[in-house]
């Protein structure tokens, strides 16, 4: 009877689980596609009820992207290691500009990531971006984004993103854009000796990047690294309760060879640790936080719109 038992519980826990997703990629064959474009497709446009795809595990090696039209979707990978989506598309190829490299672009809102690995390979030869989000309200979590230079574009001056538990590596300026995000608890990875930010905050938004309890590492080669540069006059970024390895130059900030952006970037710190973190040769225009001020960087705070963010 128990034997009996058991056996009828794991079928329903399958079924369980099955009913789960609504679409499921498979390399193999034994999912609905073989590609995640066409499961992005296949979804209804402008769908009232969320919908989620499941990827198996592989290697898919496909340009996506997610359309405006396309949204309330969720998108979840086997493994973030070992379901992964990769191109290798650079800015030299045919002139195509940074903002045509993309692996996978975003337009749609309400998208969530989970378990994924999304890749640029291509060789270091210019911008190369992994992951490209136009839409707001877009979440990752516990995904992998791997490039080189402009690893992670943050599109949108009204878009909010949150990037929780994942792992962000790069060269030059890998994290940019303009768009309000918060990555909370990421590993931030530095490839060689560089910028990680590259912020174009609008000057009318109150809040920029926000990194809190991430942190920060480097290759061994690595020893002279910035925390960021303005791309636009009023980058604004925000690092609080992280570890900063010794690969962060003393100096912090960058003004991107141009002494005006001092004057309006809004670059600051938050009670961090690690030999990065130490601000004694920090440049004189970048800011400490005290308690009263960091009290405002509380994620449904910046997020006051979006309850359900850190679900």
């Amino acid at each position: 009877m128990k034997y009996i038992l058991s056996i009828l519980l794991l079928i329903v826990s399958f079924q369980t689980s099955t009913k789960a997703y609504d679409v499921v990629v498979a390399k193999d064959g034994s999912g609905n596609f073989k590609s995640i474009q066409e499961a992005i497709l296949s979804i209804r446009d402008y769908t009232p009820i969320p919908r989620t795809i499941f990827i198996k595990n592989g290697v898919y090696t496909e340009k996506v992207v997610i359309p405006e039209n396309k949204c309330n979707i969720t998108i979840i990978g086997e493994s973030k290691d070992s379901t992964v989506l990769t191109y290798d598309d650079h800015a030299k190829i045919n002139n195509m500009g940074t903002f045509n490299t993309y692996t996978l672009k975003v337009q749609g809102n309400n998208i969530i990531i989970r378990n994924i690995t999304v890749e640029n390979n291509a060789p270091q030869l210019g911008q190369a971006v992994a992951l490209h989000v136009e839409g707001t309200k877009f979440r990752m979590l516990n995904c992998k984004l791997l490039g080189n230079q402009d690893t992670l574009f943050t599109g949108n001056e009204f878009g909010k993103q949150y990037y929780k538990n994942c792992y962000i590596e790069g060269t030059t300026d890998f994290i940019f854009g303009p768009a309000t995000a918060w990555f909370e608890n990421c590993e931030i990875k530095s490839k060689k000796n560089s910028y990680i930010t590259a912020a174009s905050t609008p000057q009318n938004n109150t809040y920029g990047y926000i990194f809190n309890n991430c942190k920060l590492t480097a290759n061994s080669d690595a020893t002279k690294v910035y925390l960021g540069r303005p791309w636009r006059s009023y980058a604004n970024v925000l690092f609080m309760n992280c570890f900063m390895d010794k690969h962060i130059h003393p100096e912090g900030w960058h003004n991107w060879r141009d002494p005006e952006k001092e004057k309006t970037a809004r670059y600051a710190e938050y009670n961090n640790m690690g030999e990065g973190a130490n601000r004694s040769n920090r440049v004189a225009w970048s800011k400490e936080l005290n308690k009263k001020l960091a009290k405002k960087f509380i994620l449904k705070k910046v997020f006051n719109d979006w309850p359900e963010v850190d679900q």
